[in-house]
Formats: structure tokens, C-alpha cells, sequence
């Protein structure tokens, strides 16, 4: 009696566990959203965009891109809400599928809805559980709705192109998440990706000369400054640079600069690694950050005809570089100090590690102190490797 009640329990217990996938998704009955777009109208309201995948263009290994040839991958459509969510309800109206979040790529806010504020966007994709914190931030000129609208000759959607740009560190790139904790810290301000739409190459082919034009794809920029969620202002690529030195961000380029002996020719070092440090002095009145950055490259391109193999001479390029990057530096600084008045590069981080008491008297109006204060760049460059040639084959032999 006492096996046969022990077995029923069993089968009890083992019929509760293998119930089935109760909260299972078919593909059939669901829209992929592979980019958002949010944007403010002009009666200030948000509207809310989002591009879905079409799986039928994901199927058979096709390529995309080709107009007039081919399917679309994507489907881009739009409604408006008081609200996000609101927005989205009304969405769902038009979708003949249920919206899922899971595999959203990039969150694009437009900059009259930036300029608004973020929270009031960001705010919605943090709390559903659907959207990954991992998605990329984005903020263009213009309308999110405008930027989802392009395609992309190499990606199969525009979003995954965007995508794939940030993650390639070519620029300047964050996270939803990473937004959110500069949102929540008083040591830094929030930056983010700025992104454009604008034409850029052509497809071309014989006969095919009005079929295939050059049209609009996705672009990185520079960056997006904000005070607290509202955006100020714009970097533009070069000053980025200067950001991406100064935050100590892994990325990923080079640097180019005059040959010693001939400057009217140029010479370029790719960029492998580098790091920054950052050490902040504070005596109670005056403010100073001494940054120390140290930088490793290869010489992959040489215009001269001198003989950059000789020790003098990378001496020589190892200074230009060094004064290619403070210049960087210099005009992202002025534009933080002089012209935006907001510290976007978490030197307030730093200087609460170090100086925990003063911290607390100086945190509410920190980027007021920022402003005053004076920064020191050094750079330290290593020219690992001059390349398989020691000179150009041209040099000629003195």
C-alpha cells in the first residue's frame, strides 16, 4: 500500500514538472522588433516607431539590400501616445502580432524628444522585462522615425548595420544600461551615440545605372551631450576622439601625422591599445587633474621617402602623436568646459574615490567646480612596429 501511494505521489510530482512550455512564443504569432525609434510631435506627444523584422527575408540566406529584386527585411510603423506604453497600445492596433522586445538592437531618440528629456523614454525600457539593457543608445539630428525608415546594402536592416557599428568601437558607442547609471551618478554626465542618416555609396551595375543611386544609410556622427537627461549639445567626430581619449575607452583607429623631415607628408599609427589615468590634486580651494595616458601603435602608412626605422626619427613620431592626441584633448575639453559647463568625462568619479569628504561638500554643484578647473594631459607613446619595411622601396640611398 505504501509503494502504491509513494508511486502516485511520484507520478504526481513528475506530471507537475514536465507540464509542457506553458509560456512558449511561436514564431508565427509574434513581431521581432529589431530597432525603436522615440520622437516628441509637435503637439507634444511621443511618438513611437519601431522596425520589425520580416522572417520571411531572414529565410533561404539571401542578401539584402538589392531594390527591386528582392522582399524587404523590415516593416517600420509608427503610433502616437501620451505615453510609451500608451504609444505602444496603440501600436498593437496596427501589428497583427504580438510586439516582442527580446531581440532590439538599438533604442534611437530623436533630438526634439532628447532635448524633452530621456527619463520619460528610457524609463519604459527599463522596467519591462522584455527589453535588454544591452541595447545601444542612439541620438540623431532629426527624427528616430526618419532614421529607422533607411535600409543598409550590407546588413539585412538598418538597425542591425547601427548595430554593428557600435559594437565595431569605430566611434563613440554606449548602452541603455551604461546611460542609466551615468543618469544616476553626480561624477559624470550622461553622453550617448549620435547617429545620422546620409548617403553613402552606390550599388553599381551594367544597365542597372537608375536602378541603383546612392541612398541614405546609417552613420556614426560623434556623440550626444546631455545635462542630466536633457540634451545641450554635439560633438562632432574629431572632438569624440578627445571624449573617447579622455574617458579612457577602448577604441579602435589611428592617428595621423607629419614625417619628421618631410611634413608636408603624412604618416599614420594604428592604434592596438592604450589607457588613462586619471589623478585628481585638491587642496581645499583650487582644483587639477593630471591625466596620464599611455598609447601603443604600429606605423602602417608612410608617405615620405625618409628612413622612419631609425631611432631619432621615431623619437621624432612618437612626440606627433603625443601632440595629435593632446590636441584632442584640448578640443574636447573646451567644448565640456567653455561651451556645454558639464564634466562628461567622470573626473567627478575620480575625484570621489580620492577625496571621499570633500565629495560630499562638492557633489550638488559639481560641474560649476569642473569648469574652473585646470587639466594637465600627458601622453606616453610606444611605436611597437614600423611594418615589414624598414624605409618606403622609393627611399633613395644617401
Amino acid at each position: 500500500m505504501l509503494k502504491k501511494i509513494a508511486f502516485f505521489l511520484l507520478l504526481a510530482l513528475l506530471t507537475g514538472i514536465l507540464s509542457g512550455c506553458w509560456s512558449r512564443k511561436e514564431i508565427s504569432e509574434i513581431a521581432i522588433v529589431l530597432g525603436t525609434g522615440v520622437d516628441l510631435t509637435e503637439d507634444g506627444r511621443i511618438r513611437l516607431t519601431v522596425q520589425i523584422a520580416r522572417p520571411t527575408a531572414f529565410v533561404g540566406g539571401g542578401e539584402a539590400g538589392a531594390v527591386g529584386t528582392e522582399a524587404p527585411a523590415s516593416w517600420v510603423v509608427s503610433a502616437e501616445g501620451r505615453t510609451v506604453e500608451e504609444a505602444e497600445r496603440y501600436l498593437a492596433m496596427k501589428v497583427p502580432r504580438e510586439l516582442y522586445w527580446g531581440h532590439n538592437v538599438i533604442l534611437v531618440i530623436g533630438e526634439e524628444m532628447a532635448k524633452k528629456g530621456t527619463r520619460m523614454v528610457t524609463n519604459f525600457f527599463q522596467r519591462e522585462r522584455q527589453p535588454r539593457e544591452n541595447a545601444w543608445l542612439m541620438v540623431t539630428k532629426g527624427e528616430a522615425k526618419d532614421f529607422l525608415e533607411t535600409y543598409s546594402d550590407l546588413a539585412k536592416t538598418s538597425a542591425q548595420a547601427a548595430g554593428f557599428l557600435t559594437r565595431m568601437k569605430t566611434c563613440y558607442a554606449v548602452q541603455l544600461r551604461e546611460f542609466a547609471e551615468m543618469l544616476a551618478s553626480k561624477g559624470v554626465q550622461p553622453t550617448a551615440t549620435r547617429v545620422e542618416a546620409k548617403k553613402a555609396g552606390i550599388t553599381p551595375g551594367p544597365g542597372q545605372e537608375k536602378v541603383f543611386t546612392a541612398h541614405k544609410q546609417v552613420e556614426l556622427t560623434g556623440a550626444a551631450v546631455f545635462k542630466e537627461d536633457k540634451l545641450i549639445g554635439w560633438l562632432d567626430a574629431y572632438q569624440t576622439r578627445g571624449l573617447l581619449w579622455l574617458k579612457g575607452e577602448a577604441m579602435k583607429g589611428a592617428v595621423i601625422v607629419p614625417s619628421p623631415a618631410e611634413p608636408d607628408k603624412n604618416v599614420s599609427i594604428r592604434i592596438l591599445r592604450g589607457s588613462t589615468k586619471v589623478v585628481p590634486e585638491y587642496d581645499g580651494e583650487n582644483l587639477r587633474f593630471n591625466v596620464i595616458i599611455k598609447v601603443e601603435g604600429n606605423m602602417v602608412d608612410q608617405q615620405s621617402r625618409e628612413d622612419l626605422a631609425r631611432p631619432e626619427k621615431i623619437k621624432a613620431l612618437k612626440e606627433a602623436v603625443a601632440e595629435a592626441i593632446r590636441q584632442r584633448t584640448a578640443v574636447a575639453l573646451e567644448k565640456a568646459q567653455g561651451e556645454y559647463g558639464v564634466d562628461i568625462f567622470g573626473f567627478g568619479e575620480a575625484f570621489h574615490r580620492k577625496y571621499k569628504k570633500a565629495w560630499r561638500e562638492l557633489k550638488d554643484r559639481w560641474d560649476e567646480e569642473f569648469t574652473r578647473a585646470e587639466v594637465n594631459v600627458t601622453v606616453d607613446v610606444r611605436i611597437r612596429e614600423i611594418g615589414l619595411l624598414t624605409r618606403r622601396a622609393s627611399t633613395e640611398e644617401k
